[in-house]
């Protein structure tokens, strides 16, 4: 365990062996799950973790209440990762009270069959714990409906939920001022555009409805306590739940045969030498669609480029698109191109997904037959142009 404040512990765990996140998303550096402990007149625990780590965890809070008893259970989230030792611990500690929203308890009878020692509580509600008390705010769909964020006024912690965490497990260091805090940052727009995605406009009601320059410290579910730089996490939550990406481009592409790739070079050769620095190119076979949708997320411009496959889009790219649709992303600069041998169908689809999307269509879509030619190249050049200048128009207005 680890102190955040006298009397706030950190009695999360570390995940290192967990190689998909949801069995979807990557975890190179794996991820933690986070858990809090208040002790005061009366002791709260705020969420818990996986059922995997259970033993461990109980073994952390023991040792902080050293005999004890533990009065609150907090859960602002009921997402496994987060409740999935909640009937475990219920059976270490039965006089407990759950503490949660109607919605919590629906679920809770759901996963654990608990349906009693509950202390249901709404929009502004308090709980006294002495010297501590927490205020309870509601944020459904942040990402689940029954998630509650609670914000500790003594101290000024708001404990979050999934809201503002990252991917990435905590080595050694909890809060961000004892570690190099680096490699989070992309992790966290990754962590945002794979889970959280969707649901921009209610974080940004989250955002409206709490007081953040009063907050000094955030108590995520995944990821660092944030403290020291609490405002650039929330900047990047921020940004991201208004769809607002940076001056760059995400160049997404299939290629069987590398037809449909040397267009996609092409492109990304214009936008080089038209001064835009920020390009990232996924091959959609080979990238992990979750960090394709962390630069979609990322960067404002998006150009998509499939060959004809079976007359219809080439699969990889179908399924990413379906993914990037999933998540409802908004205000992205779009162009498109594509390749066939004997019957274009691809570019009329990507036309028709930006439309969908209700994107902004810059430049003109290329369609190639066959192999590259030297007008076909000259147009992929003029793609990449009009996007960049786009992207400079957009950042004229904007400085």
């Amino acid at each position: 365990m680890k102190k955040i404040t006298a009397n706030i512990y950190y009695v999360g765990v570390n995940d290192r062996r967990k190689e998909l996140f949801e069995n979807l998303w990557p975890l190179p550096g794996g991820v933690s799950y986070n858990s809090y402990l208040i002790t005061d007149q009366k002791t709260a625990l705020v969420d818990t973790v996986d059922i995997c780590y259970s033993d461990l965890f109980f073994k952390k809070i023991d040792a902080v209440l050293n005999g004890r008893p533990l009065d609150y259970l907090i859960v602002d989230h009921m997402e496994p990762d987060h409740a999935g030792s909640i009937r475990l611990l219920r059976q270490s500690y039965p006089g407990i009270q759950i503490v949660g929203n109607k919605h919590t308890f629906g679920m809770l009878a759901g996963y654990h069959g608990i349906t009693d020692g509950l202390h249901e509580v709404k929009e502004g509600d308090t709980l006294a714990l002495g010297q501590h008390r927490l205020t309870f705010y509601m944020a459904p769909m942040v990402h689940w409906p029954e998630v509650m964020v609670a914000y500790e006024e003594t101290e000024k912690i708001l404990f979050s939920a999934d809201a503002f965490g990252t991917y990435g497990t905590l080595d050694g260091g909890v809060i961000d001022s004892e570690m190099n805090t680096d490699r989070y940052w992309d992790e966290m727009v990754r962590y945002y555009a794979n889970i959280v995605g969707k649901y921009g406009n209610p974080v940004q009601k989250i955002l409206q409805k709490l007081n953040l320059p009063d907050i000094q410290t955030i108590c995520s579910t995944h990821g660092p306590v944030w403290h020291e730089h609490k405002d650039r996490a929330v900047g990047i939550y921020d940004r991201l739940s208004r769809y607002e990406g940076e001056k760059g481009v995400t160049i997404i592409y299939g290629s069987m045969y590398g037809h449909t790739e040397q267009m996609a070079e092409a492109i990304a050769t214009s936008l080089a030498g038209s001064g835009i620095r920020e390009i990232v190119m996924h091959d959609a076979s080979k990238s992990p669609a979750s960090y394709i949708l962390k630069d979609v997320f990322k960067y404002r411009g998006l150009i998509a480029g499939s060959p004809t496959y079976s007359g219809q889009l080439f699969p990889e790219i179908e399924s990413i698109l379906k993914k990037i649709e999933l998540r409802e992303v908004k205000n992205r600069l779009y162009g498109c191109f594509g390749s066939f041998t004997w019957a274009g169908v691809a570019v009329k689809r990507l036309i028709a997904f930006g439309e969908t999307m209700k994107w902004e269509m810059v430049g003109e879509p290329v369609e190639q037959k066959q192999a590259m030619r030297a007008d076909t190249y000259e147009k992929c050049l003029s793609l990449g142009k009009a996007m960049a200048a786009r992207l400079d128009a957009d950042e004229n207005l904007n400085s």
